[in-house]
């Protein structure tokens, strides 16, 4: 088995969640076409963004996954949920603690979950 190298986000307007995750991650796209775009998320792993209704085979709705990102502690985790409302990024559930660490949760607009958490 080899190593995740890829995550695919189904989207319904490329452009929008391209610049949407340029703003969020502070960095373009790799590569850009008007039904993919690909982001560098991680050393080694890479976020794609594919036009929902172009995936083959047939995929389900756009939503309904989850993207997690790390944050260095609970003053960080908060920090980040109040610029993300600033940009206008729902979120969809406060800043709390939970069994595995300090976490917040922001919607991409597809309603893509977007995780930020410190682990205990």
């Amino acid at each position: 088995m080899s190593d995740l190298s890829f995550v695919i986000l189904y989207v319904s307007d490329v452009a929008r969640a391209q610049k949407f995750y340029a703003d969020l991650l502070s960095k373009p796209a790799l590569e850009a076409s008007p039904g993919f775009a690909m982001f560098p998320a991680a050393p080694g792993v890479m976020l794609g963004l594919w036009r929902a209704d172009e995936v083959q085979p047939k995929a389900t709705a756009p939503g309904g996954a989850e993207f997690c990102l790390t944050a260095e502690n609970a003053a960080a985790v908060k920090a980040t949920a109040e610029v993300w409302r600033a940009n206008g990024i729902v979120i969809a559930q406060e800043p709390t603690r939970m069994d595995f660490g300090f976490t917040f949760v922001g919607l991409d607009p597809d309603g893509h979950r977007l995780r930020v958490f410190a682990p205990l």
